[in-house]
């Protein structure tokens, strides 16, 4: 399982909501590529990286702090927040990163996104499950789509999606414990998809059952920040894929 630490860029600023809600933030750092450089140095080459200006704008506002830690620290980064076609994908590779993560643009441009998979291909082109109700959320989940969030994933699968970042909106940034009721269900449901889990993670009894049940990989965020889960604690239950 792929353990994966993670920032959310506000404004500049590595920070964290609770349950997406832009009015509920806490900043953490002000200095994003000193603040990844401690994974870097832990041992940890790729992280996440959520723009949540972008998420919720549309267009990339944390662009130069990207640049910025990809440069001074050598991580590979996975991107999300602000991506809506293929030429921002396109914007993100020529700066460095290496896989992006979308919901937006799954949702509300699908042939582009269905072209993008076909170019980039499934291994960088990861789809964003955010759920909300059963409901998949985007636009910084400040926008519901209609329809059931698992008939979703199974139009994307037959179009080419290989992983999915899947966030339970309702544990994002509490710390309540991972949804491995949902986890099983795409497993299940959709067997061929490397599942990426989000939302939830408080300790390492999380981890553990996520490895039990064969995550392809885990995004760490707050429980990291609130020292609730040590990065040797992380790195224990990491292996590269």
């Amino acid at each position: 399982m792929q353990v994966i630490p993670a920032i959310d860029l506000l404004n500049g600023q590595v920070v964290r909501l609770k349950k997406g809600d832009y009015e509920e933030v806490t900043v953490y750092s002000d200095n994003p590529a000193s603040f990844v450089k401690k994974f870097r140095e832990a041992g940890f080459t790729h992280i996440h990286v959520v723009d949540l200006n972008g998420a919720r704008e549309g267009r990339f506002m944390n662009l130069p702090v990207i640049e910025n830690i990809i440069e001074k620290t050598g991580v590979s980064v996975q991107f999300g927040g602000g991506i809506r076609s293929r030429g921002d994908i396109q914007t993100l590779m020529d700066v460095g990163v290496s896989r992006i993560v979308s919901s937006s643009m799954a949702v509300q441009r699908p042939d582009e996104w269905i072209a993008s998979l076909d170019i980039y291909g499934g291994d960088t082109c990861i789809l964003g499950l955010d759920i909300k109700d059963g409901k998949m959320a985007y636009g910084g989940w400040e926008r519901i789509s209609d329809e059931d969030a698992m008939d979703f994933l199974g139009s994307m699968v037959r179009v080419g999606v290989k992983t999915i970042l899947c966030t339970d909106i309702s544990r994002d940034g509490m710390l309540t414990g991972v949804n491995s009721g949902l986890y099983n269900e795409i497993a299940q449901r959709y067997p061929m998809v490397n599942t990426i889990a989000s939302g939830g993670v408080a300790s390492t009894e999380d981890l553990r059952q996520l490895a039990i049940e064969g995550l392809y990989g885990v995004v760490i965020g707050r429980a990291y920040y609130e020292g609730k889960i040590s990065l040797e604690e992380m790195l224990s239950f990491h292996e590269d894929a």
